[in-house]
C-alpha cells in the first residue's frame, strides 16, 4: 500500500505544478494515476538485469561443466555483494529518513518544513526503487543457486574441488580455442584467424593440425547440406569433444618443454564439503 500511495502523491504533486500552466495534462495525470498499480505489478517482472534464458545462454557461456560452475558461482557472489551493498545503503537511507522526520516535527518555519517534506519524499522514493532492484536480485541469485545444484547433478557429484577445476581447464581451453577457431574460419573461407592461431600455439597445439581439423569439419557440414541434411549444434559439440581428446596431451608437453609443471597438487586446497546440521 505504501508504494502505491507514494506514486499517487508524486502524481498529485506533478498535477499541482502543471495544471495552472497546462490544464490539458490533468486528464493525462488522472489516467496515469488510475493505471499505475497495474503497471507497477507488470513492471515487477522485469526488476532484474537479465532473463533466466540469458543467464544460461549468454551470461554463463563456458563450454565445459566445471567452468560453467565457476561462472555460476561468480554470478552468485556478484549478486550477493550487490545485495549486501544495497542492504547497507537502504539502512543508511532509513536512518536519514527518521532524522528528517524527527527534524520536521520540531521545525516551525514554513519553507524549511516544505523543503524537509520534499527531502522525505525523495528518500521514500529512492527506498521504493531500491526495493524493486533488491527483489529482482534475490530472484536472480535464487535462480543461479538452483543452476549450481543442477550442474552438480549433471556432473554426478556432490561437490567440485579445486583439483577437479584445474584438471578440466585443459579440456575447457582446447574446446574453447577450437570453437573460436571454427567460428572465425566460417567467414574467412575456412582459415583460422591470427588471434586463435596464437591461442593454439600458447596451448601447444599445432596450428597446422588445428587448421586441418577445422577444414575437415567444414567439409563434413557441406557434405551434409549437399545430401539434404542439416548440420546441428550437437555435431559441433561432438567435434569439439573429439578435438579435446586428440589434443589433450599437447598443453602439458608444451608446459614441460618450458620447464613448467602444469598441475601442482601441493598448491591446491580441497576443503571438505560443509555439512549442514539438521534443524
Amino acid at each position: 500500500m505504501g508504494k502505491i500511495m507514494k506514486n499517487k502523491l508524486v502524481v498529485k504533486n506533478i498535477e499541482t505544478a502543471l495544471v495552472d500552466a497546462k490544464p490539458e495534462y490533468k486528464s493525462m495525470l488522472t489516467n496515469i494515476d488510475k493505471k499505475m498499480p497495474e503497471i507497477q505489478q507488470a513492471s515487477s517482472n522485469f526488476y532484474k538485469s537479465h532473463s533466466q534464458f540469458m543467464g544460461v545462454t549468454l551470461d554463463v557461456t563456458a563450454i565445459t561443466p566445471i567452468r560453467s560452475i565457476k561462472h555460476t558461482l561468480a554470478e552468485i557472489d556478484k549478486t550477493k555483494s550487490a545485495l549486501q551493498e544495497a542492504h547497507i545503503n537502504m539502512q543508511k537511507k532509513a536512518v536519514k529518513l527518521k532524522k528528517k522526520q524527527r527534524k520536521l516535527q520540531k521545525c516551525t518555519d514554513d519553507l524549511d518544513r516544505e523543503m524537509l517534506e520534499i527531502e522525505i519524499l525523495e528518500l521514500q522514493t529512492h527506498s521504493a526503487n531500491a526495493q524493486n532492484s533488491v527483489q529482482g536480485a534475490i530472484r536472480k541469485m535464487n535462480f543461479f543457486v538452483n543452476q549450481y545444484e543442477s550442474l552438480l547433478k549433471h556432473l554426478g557429484v556432490d561437490e567440485v574441488t579445486e583439483e577437479m577445476y584445474e584438471v578440466e581447464e585443459n579440456r575447457y581451453h582446447i574446446m574453447t580455442a577450437m570453437k573460436q577457431a571454427l567460428i572465425s574460419a566460417r567467414p574467412r573461407g575456412g582459415l583460422i584467424d591470427e588471434g586463435n592461431q596464437i591461442y593454439m600455439f600458447d596451448l601447444g597445439i599445432s596450428g597446422a593440425q588445428a587448421q586441418a581439423e577445422v577444414l575437415a569439419y567444414l567439409n563434413f557440414e557441406n557434405g551434409l547440406i549437399k545430401d539434404g541434411k542439416a548440420p546441428t549444434h550437437e555435431h559441433t559439440m561432438l567435434w569439439l569433444e573429439a578435438c579435446a581428446d586428440k589434443f589433450a596431451n599437447d598443453p602439458q608437453k608444451f608446459a614441460e618443454r618450458r620447464g613448467f609443471k602444469i598441475l601442482d597438487s601441493q598448491s591446491l586446497t580441497n576443503t571438505p564439503k560443509l555439512t549442514v546440521a539438521a534443524e
